[in-house]
């Protein structure tokens, strides 16, 4: 089987997705900005044959959002299955995205779908739906962001089978660099170390560190013609801070890969 979406796994979480597929068990997946989670749902949805439903949570989302509403076309109203109800009718994977974003009272109606009932509720149709045999419920979030006030409830994540990703080590890095920018592999190596040093401003003037996903932006525009510096300035410096000092600290280390 062909699979489009490259992905180069860290560990055991190919074998431990596809058990928790093959017992009608829902994942959850924790990790830092940019560091694969998505990625590696959709190549997992590929490897299965199954659909990825993806939701990216916020403030806004509601219920109804995931389930589905009534719509007013010009017959007169009819329902809409939201993503959640057509993952659950058609089989399929739900993915929602940073879920820790999304409303309480939103998440709440996941609690169903992820124990041994694997039941719907639809309370505007009266309908209560019992999930095809290949849905599947994912969830992932940045464990970096949480706070008192966002944050999974005991009850939600005791649902779930959990998997933590983190950046990858530093050769498996260059790999996955190369392969989805097609950098030469010594550009790629000197992303990494900078991406490296990067990460250990993370506890004093970042917020948030560099990520494999900014990795592969820089190398990109380098291939693209621009120069390397350049190319770190609009994909790692200008995205990570705002603060002055630090995008001359940045700058300076910079300086010392390229």
């Amino acid at each position: 089987m062909t699979i489009s979406n490259y992905y180069l796994p860290q560990g055991r979480e190919v074998e431990i997705f596809k058990g928790a597929a093959a017992n009608g068990l829902p994942v959850m997946i924790k990790g830092p900005t940019g560091c694969g989670k998505t990625r590696f749902v959709e190549y997992m949805a590929e490897r299965l044959g199954r659909k990825v439903y993806t939701i990216a949570c916020h403030d806004d989302l509601t219920a109804s959002d995931l389930v589905g509403r009534h719509l007013i076309g010009a017959e007169g109203t009819f329902w809409q299955d939201g993503p959640l109800t057509r993952a659950v009718r058609e089989g399929g994977i739900c993915y929602l995205d940073e879920v820790v974003e999304a409303r309480k009272d939103t998440t709440v109606v996941l609690h169903p779908l992820s124990d041994h009932r694997r039941i719907l509720p639809v309370e505007r149709t009266g309908e209560l739906l019992h999930a095809h045999p290949d849905f599947m419920l994912v969830i992932s979030y940045n464990p970096g962001y949480q706070n008192l006030m966002k944050g999974l409830k005991p009850s939600t994540r005791q649902r779930f089978v959990g998997l933590s990703f983190n950046y990858p080590d530093a050769d498996r890095e260059v790999l996955i660099v190369c392969q989805e920018s097609g950098a030469e592999k010594n550009v790629a190596q000197q992303l990494v170390a900078l991406g490296n040093d990067l990460r250990r401003m993370k506890d004093h003037d970042l917020e948030e560190a560099a990520s494999t996903r900014l990795l592969i932006y820089t190398a990109l525009m380098i291939n693209s013609g621009l120069t390397a510096k350049e190319a770190c300035s609009v994909c790692l410096v200008e995205p990570l801070t705002d603060d002055l000092a630090t995008q001359q600290a940045i700058g300076r280390l910079i300086d010392v890969h390229f």
